[in-house]
């Protein structure tokens, strides 16, 4: 009953929440972002903001302010080329297949046909063949996303590095002109008081040259630069100020005369409440007969000091601790990306050879790998730094005394928080960032570590606050004592400050969420040997444990689910033991054991061996029926389905070496077993086996459609499956299941750089651009460890225990 009447609550929340307190929804189920198959590669760094600029070369998805997006494309922004042989203009054309209604003065409506778009995170190539001039342009654009390298990653700045090639007989001049609105495109552009101005910075011997765009906005203000490298051969002028919603022909004549801008100098005026500005900058060199030459040009920006939407806390980016937080950074921004944009290209050249010339890997795979990472800074990405007026206390709270390496650990590497989705605006969703967080322990391992910290805090303190839960109609305590939430907040309120801004259910009782957060302490230790971590972790992993074992009601070492959709699949409901919740129970429980002997902490390894005794022998008990471990062990008509993610403990199990030998928790027939099933029944029986493995599927080869969830696709969930079978063996499977959902999003949906949470056969989506996917990395985890690599295994000695 509580199920039936949870759209009338929803409608009603929904109602007071957009209507009357003029706030975002946290999840908008009544105005779902539409499906736009326009967006590319993303711009920028780690927790600066994002700028999507499209295949199609437009500028089209704004997150500035952190975790909200703007999706119109500001028709302004554009690259235009002007080619002068012999002293005059020859051609000049927008490199825009647009033909907007605005600066109706440019010359539109470039052939398609002659453009190709190319994309690999965190680069993207359009390459131009401009028809019957002999010349062709390739633009790079850069973004300084490089494993491990985090003062380059923070930077919100990307590079356009223009090739060009005269394939011709005779020498040309070649000019490219770099053109942007003051804003995003809303109805702040209109909000009045806006101003550019132009800006040289000269360091090192280096010069950059280009336009600041002043966005004066009374909350989260910022400031935009585009700009041009000055070298020997190359020109750089710039136009300070035009009206992007007029015809444009003065810009458009400006460009035309001579290939260049006229340079004014100083200072805008400020807009008029209504009135919108925009400027531009041009690069110009002279190309001869058969060469080549290179234009670079540059666009950064700067917003180093955000509210949330509550307004209650000033908040400082962690790239300020760098270029500073005065909001006047972006010409030294501009110059350093000048200065370091060749050795970013080389580190992310050498990063992705690594895989691109690993001729045993399919070609889709690479593509997908490389390409899903665009959600570690497109995801409503927040990385701040600590306040220079924080203290220990403030950080760890009335309980957190004992996490003694957290104030200085977030002193040096800020606070990192992602979100859900760009539909599902919470930070850190935990259930799902436990997918998710293989990319970032492989890449970034210091932001997963910590983003563990966060939560460990959240986790020994409490929030007495009581409230109203929408999904089962009561209310209950936002967050308890040695519990982990759920997530750390919306961006529409405040986070860390206020967490658990889902409200669908209490998720105080879920079964899964204390459970990954001790198989990501082992994870991470194991992958990083972080010594000082796992010391702070190990009293949390107790607290967590201590509080799980209250769901082995009958104290057989094995939890049970208590009826209702308590993990993950949050409308997918279970009753008693179960495949997924049981599974990840008893892969802590042998990180529990691994982690006590790595400490030396006797006496809690003797009392996990005891229950993983106990506990290995009822799940094999209850669940295994002789093929895979059923979904639970209720008993009902549903109870025998086949889970996709029913392996998800061994998962996490084969990842940090804990699959075998003394630690072999699951036998590993059985686990073979269940995975050729769910190949042959939820991936090959599904679809036509082309579209991945369906959550459920029931014995007969029906998926099953007792809820919303069990008859989805969840791409993260199948690229962490397709991780486990390589684990175990089966690599092809493994291959062969992961394709499925890469050539439905990329490919068949058109979701590229937006890959959903689910679909479904009939190509229904749920959920556009979500952090789930972010497992892929996981199967690279599993391809290096059957090539040889691993990390060295923890000796005891190497952490001493403190009690």
């Amino acid at each position: 009953l509580s199920y039936l009447s949870f759209p009338c609550r929803y409608f009603r929340w929904w109602f007071k929440k957009t209507l009357i307190e003029k706030k975002s929804a946290f999840i908008d189920l009544l105005c779902a972002v539409p499906l736009q198959q326009i967006y590319g590669c993303p711009l920028g760094g780690i927790g600066g903001g994002t700028i999507t600029r499209g295949w199609r070369g437009e500028f089209c998805r704004w997150q500035l302010n952190p975790g909200i997006y703007n999706y119109g494309t500001v028709i302004a922004n554009q690259f235009t080329v002007c080619l002068r042989c012999k002293g005059q203009t020859i051609y000049q054309q927008v490199l825009s297949v647009e033909r907007p209604s605005t600066l109706q003065g440019w010359n539109w409506g470039y052939c398609g046909h002659y453009a190709f778009y190319h994309a690999l995170y965190p680069r993207a190539w359009m390459v131009y063949e401009l028809p019957g001039q002999n010349l062709v342009l390739t633009c790079q654009q850069v973004s300084p996303i490089i494993p491990n390298a985090y003062k380059d990653s923070s930077l919100p700045v990307g590079v356009f590095i223009w090739e060009v090639e005269n394939r011709g007989d005779e020498e040309v001049e070649v000019s490219i002109m770099f053109s942007l609105q003051n804003g995003m495109g809303t109805k702040e552009d209109r909000s009045g008081g806006h101003w550019n101005e132009p800006f040289t910075f000269e360091k090192d011997g280096e010069r950059v040259a280009g336009v600041l765009l002043h966005h004066c906005t009374s909350v989260n203000p910022f400031t935009l630069a585009i700009s041009a490298r000055e070298k020997a051969g190359t020109g750089v002028t710039h136009l300070t100020a035009f009206n992007p919603t007029g015809l444009g022909r003065e810009v458009w004549q400006d460009l035309l005369q001579d290939g260049r801008l006229d340079s004014p100098t100083g200072k805008s005026s400020r807009t008029e409440k209504g009135e919108v500005t925009a400027a531009a900058v041009c690069a110009s060199c002279r190309v001869p007969a058969q060469g080549h030459r290179t234009l670079e040009l540059a666009l950064a920006w700067d917003m180093p000091c955000v509210h949330f939407g509550s307004k209650e806390k000033l908040h400082f980016r962690w790239v300020g601790s760098f270029f500073g937080s005065g909001g006047d950074a972006v010409p030294a921004q501009s110059h350093h990306t000048r200065m370091h944009s060749e050795e970013w290209e080389r580190k992310i050249e050498e990063w992705h050879n690594g895989i691109l010339e690993n001729s045993q890997l399919p070609s889709w795979y690479k593509s997908a790998l490389f390409n899903e990472l665009y959600f570690v800074t497109d995801g409503g990405t927040i990385w701040m730094e600590v306040p220079p007026d924080c203290c220990a206390e403030d950080l760890q709270g009335p309980a957190g005394s004992g996490l003694s390496h957290l104030f200085p650990f977030l002193w040096e590497y800020g606070r990192f928080a992602y979100l859900e989705g760009q539909e599902y605006r919470m930070y850190n969703t935990y259930d799902v960032h436990f997918y998710a967080s293989f990319a970032l322990v492989m890449l970034w391992p210091k932001l997963q570590i910590s983003l563990q910290y966060d939560i460990a805090v959240t986790v020994v303190n409490e929030d007495v606050q009581p409230r109203q839960y929408l999904m089962c109609g009561q209310t209950a305590q936002v967050k308890l004592k040695n519990v982990v939430p759920h997530d750390i907040g919306d961006p529409g309120d405040e986070p860390w400050q206020r967490v658990n801004a889902y409200l669908m259910h209490d998720t105080a009782d879920w079964k899964d969420l204390n459970l990954k957060f001790v198989l990501q302490v082992y994870r991470d230790y194991y992958l990083t040997h972080d010594s000082l971590y796992l010391r702070d972790m190990w009293p949390v992993c107790q607290a967590v444990m201590e509080s799980e074992l209250k769901f082995d009601t009958d104290n057989d070492g094995l939890i049970e689910n208590g009826g209702f959709a308590d993990q993950t699949y949050d409308a997918w409901v279970v009753h008693g033991a179960s495949a997924y919740c049981g599974g990840l129970w008893l892969a802590a429980v042998c990180m529990m054991c691994k982690m006590a002997e790595v400490l030396g902490d006797a006496e809690i390894q003797q009392k996990y061996m005891d229950i993983l005794s106990k506990g290995k022998e009822a799940f094999e008990r209850m669940l295994w029926n002789g093929k895979y471990y059923n979904y639970d062990s209720s008993g009902s008509h549903t109870s025998s389905s086949i889970m996709s993610d029913q392996c998800a403990g061994q998962w996490f199990l084969g990842a940090c070496g804990l699959d075998q030998g003394e630690f072999e928790v699951f036998p590993k027939s059985h686990i073979l077993s269940a995975l050729r099933t769910i190949f042959e029944k939820n991936v090959l029986g599904f679809a036509g086996g082309t579209m991945g493995a369906v959550n459920g599927m029931r014995p007969d080869g029906v998926p099953d459609t007792s809820s919303v969830q069990s008859n989805e696709v969840w791409i993260g969930v199948v690229y962490a499956l397709a991780a486990t079978m390589i684990q175990e063996g089966l690599v092809e499977e493994g291959f062969r299941t992961a394709e499925g959902c890469y050539r439905t999003v990329w490919e068949q949906l058109g979701m590229a750089f937006q890959t959903p949470e689910a679909y479904r056969e009939k190509k229904v989506y749920r959920s556009l651009a979500y952090m789930r996917p972010l497992s892929i990395w996981s199967m690279q985890l599993a391809l290096e460890r059957r090539a040889g690599w691993a990390p060295a295994p923890a000796q005891p000695s190497q952490v001493p225990f403190h009690p």
